[in-house]
């Protein structure tokens, strides 16, 4: 039985989404900058992995302030040289595209444009040079280099447990907010404005970060009934950590259980993945799938 990967499903995502040239020079620019299953398109995303943390390295040392006045000579010529690049790679890719508007409107699309578009912007508007950082989410998209598009599919599958445990986490977080604004305004009762809780919103404050394990320090109780209390506090944190995980958890479980029933059921005349381990036929053409299964 012919199996999907979730590389090659991304790769045909795209291709359905972007429009993938059937021949010539933009087919095989096409290969190297958006298809991951050969050695060129695999070099490409390294090499252009390594661009972006250089880049971001430069960045964040012209912020340092001794960097900045020892090499700041540097730093400018290097910054000009990545965004010319970033630049060049933009354009390649809506040559190589048959839908370049779409391309450049999707996520990754603009993501490209902000990762050379502010460099440009801060030649009017110094103020703008900030916006240069907002090139580390370009490194979104070089997860699947070195094969680590595990941790993206992982990471889908924690955002639709998050989604399903939406109802459960809301909840709980009710009950928190109930507990810091009834500790918090007990406290404000019982230290008072003299050890530093000067309000109600400060005595939450100091239970918000007490609860969470935090325990900044600037705001203490003195009193023996304080101390009480906020030990309490401390030990109810630890007990609240482990709600959540506990809830998003049992999701993920199930959600890991329901994907091993389906993903191993491909359609062997469409390709679709992702049947239903108990489907007779395909939920995209209509092919028997048990006939298919006994042929594999």
């Amino acid at each position: 039985m012919v199996q999907e990967t979730p590389s090659t499903k991304r790769d045909h995502d795209i291709a359905e989404a972007f429009g993938r040239p059937e021949r010539g020079w933009r087919r095989s620019l096409y290969a190297v900058m958006f298809e991951t299953g050969s050695s060129a398109g695999r070099r490409f995303d390294q090499l252009l992995f390594v661009l972006i943390l250089a880049s971001l390295a430069v960045v964040m040392a012209d912020s340092v302030a001794f960097l900045s006045q020892r090499l700041g000579g540097l730093f400018g010529p290097l910054e000009w040289a990545f965004t010319v690049l970033f630049t060049i790679e933009y354009v390649l890719r809506l040559l190589c595209v048959r839908r370049p508007l779409r391309y450049a409107t999707s996520f990754y699309g603009v993501v490209d444009l902000l990762a050379f578009l502010p460099t440009y912007a801060a030649l009017l508007t110094p103020s703008l040079a900030f916006l240069i950082g907002i090139r580390v989410l370009r490194l979104l998209r070089i997860f699947r280099v070195f094969k680590l598009r595990l941790f993206t599919e992982e990471y889908l599958m924690m955002a639709r447990a998050l989604r399903a445990s939406s109802r459960k986490i809301m909840v709980f977080l009710s009950v928190v907010l109930l507990i810091v604004l009834v500790m918090g305004t007990i406290m404000y009762v019982v230290e008072g404005p003299q050890y530093g809780f000067t309000s109600i919103p400060v005595g939450v404050y100091w239970a918000i970060s007490t609860i969470a394990t935090v325990g900044f320090g600037d705001i203490t109780p003195h009193t023996a009934l304080g101390r009480l209390i906020a030990s309490v506090m401390m030990l109810l944190g630890w007990g609240i950590l482990a709600v959540p995980t506990g809830i998003v958890t049992m999701e993920m479980t199930l959600a890991e259980s329901a994907r091993r029933r389906t993903a191993a059921r491909t359609c062997q005349v469409c390709l679709t993945p992702g049947q239903d381990h108990d489907a007779n036929y395909c939920k995209h053409c209509g092919a028997g799938l048990a006939g298919q299964e006994r042929e594999a």
